[in-house]
């Protein structure tokens, strides 16, 4: 069976004018177009139109998925590996939404929030970080991970928002020079990069190699790109080749 272009705006609720665009940017051409112009899709059209909107809804830049779908031959496979992301996607927020009840609690004095428990939520993010490390990389990897808590138990709320504050202007920064089109494997982008490995080294003394394959993380992993591109759903691949070029011009290694 095959399928109209408003039949397909219809049933996937994307307006003809985005799949139009998909079709010109080389993301999703339809099967067929009649000689009057019209557009034709098939079912082999909806499940790749599907597996865009999946991606979409994590935040996925369109040339990313457009690479993504390039590399994909075995279409069961890319599905699960979209399950895996919607799964982690959906814990995380679950964890988030945890985190947001007990602060309200203590906001509003249903019960009180000691400080260890305000950093829980952090903690849950550490371990999962140091899991999707161990699944990608090895047990090795242990050898790398800080053995003691990098946030010191004296830590008060203020500290952990400073924190999280220099975190944010830290992308922001690497957002900035992003947005003004800057090649990230320049020397100039490198030195903004710079800050970016410091700040992962505050926290995990990561070799050369471990930085590259940092990259893998900051593009796949649903929470890294989450932490990343929160206001930017471009910056993970952008940093992603900057972390990759710096690894390897600043640091020497050899992938």
């Amino acid at each position: 069976m095959r399928y109209s272009i408003s039949q397909v705006a219809t049933i996937s609720g994307v307006s003809a004018r985005t799949l139009r665009h998909y079709d010109e940017i080389g993301l999703l051409a339809p099967q067929e177009v009649s000689a009057n112009g019209y557009r034709w899709y098939g079912r082999s059209q909806l499940r790749v139109l599907q597996r865009i909107l999946l991606l979409r809804d994590l935040d996925v830049s369109l040339p990313q998925i457009k690479a993504i779908l390039a590399g994909e031959d075995d279409e069961a496979a890319a599905l699960r590996r979209h399950l895996r992301l919607v799964t982690a996607e959906r814990d995380r927020l679950d964890a988030i939404a945890g985190t947001i009840r007990r602060t309200l609690d203590d906001l509003e004095g249903r019960r009180s929030l000691p400080d260890g428990e305000f950093f829980r939520g952090l903690q849950e993010r550490r371990a999962q970080l140091a899991a999707t490390l161990r699944k990608r990389f090895g047990t090795a990897v242990d050898t790398a991970l800080p053995a003691h808590d990098p946030w010191p138990s004296s830590w008060t709320r203020d500290d952990y928002h400073e924190a999280e504050s220099e975190a944010r202007d830290l992308y922001s920064q690497l957002s900035r020079a992003r947005r003004a089109d800057l090649d990230p494997t320049s020397s100039a982008a490198l030195d903004i990069v710079a800050a970016h490995y410091e700040a992962v080294r505050a926290t995990w003394p990561a070799s050369p190699e471990a930085y590259h394959a940092l990259a893998d993380l900051i593009e796949s992993d649903p929470a890294q790109r989450v932490v990343v591109g929160g206001d930017d759903p471009d910056l993970p691949a952008w940093l992603a080749a900057g972390v990759r070029a710096y690894a390897v011009r600043r640091l020497g290694h050899r992938p």
